[in-house]
C-alpha cells in the first residue's frame, strides 16, 4: 500500500467542491437546498480526535518497542493494519467532505445577508475546518505507521 499523496487529496477536494457548488446552484434554482446538519462537523471532529489519539498511542508504543524497554507492549500487526486502513479512508473522506462543504459554503457566501443562509454558511465553514483536522490527523497516523525501508531490499 502506498502512502496517501496530498496532491490526490487536494484534487479530490477541489473536484468535489466544484461539483457541490454546481449542484447546490442547480438545486437552489429548483427549490430550497438541503440544510447542513449540525452534527456533521461534530462527527468529523470526533473522527479526527480518534485518529490523533490512535496516532499518539501507537507512536509511544512503537518508540518503546524500538528502545527495547522491558515493559513495552508490542503493537499487534493486525491493529496496525486496521489503523492504516482507517487513516487512508479517513483522509480520503475528509478531503471529500472539505470539498463538498467548501463548495456549499462558497455558494452560500453570496447570500450572507439572509440570516438562515448565513447560519448555513457558518456550519459549512465549521465542517470544512473539521474535515481539514480529520485529514491532518489521518495523515499523521499514516506517517506514524510507515514501515522503514530496508536498505538491503532493492
Amino acid at each position: 500500500m502506498k502512502p496517501t499523496r496530498p496532491l490526490v487529496l487536494l484534487a479530490l477536494a477541489l473536484g468535489a467542491g466544484g461539483i457541490a457548488y454546481a449542484g447546490i446552484d442547480l438545486w437552489d434554482s429548483r427549490g430550497t437546498p438541503p440544510v447542513v446538519p449540525i452534527l456533521a462537523p461534530i462527527v468529523l471532529l470526533c473522527l479526527a480526535a480518534v485518529a490523533l489519539a490512535t496516532a499518539l498511542s501507537l507512536r509511544s508504543r512503537l518508540k518503546a518497542q524500538r528502545e527495547r524497554r522491558p515493559n513495552a507492549r508490542a503493537v499487534d500487526p493486525l491493529v496496525a493494519a486496521r489503523a492504516v486502513v482507517f487513516a487512508k479512508a479517513g483522509s480520503l473522506v475528509g478531503a471529500l467532505v472539505v470539498g463538498v462543504y467548501g463548495g456549499y459554503a462558497l455558494y452560500l457566501s453570496h447570500f450572507l445577508e439572509v440570516t438562515e443562509r448565513s447560519a448555513q454558511a457558518q456550519r459549512c465553514a465549521f465542517a470544512v475546518g473539521a474535515g481539514v483536522l480529520l485529514v491532518g490527523g489521518c495523515l499523521f497516523l499514516e506517517r506514524i505507521l510507515r514501515v522503514p525501508e530496508d536498505p538491503e531490499d532493492k
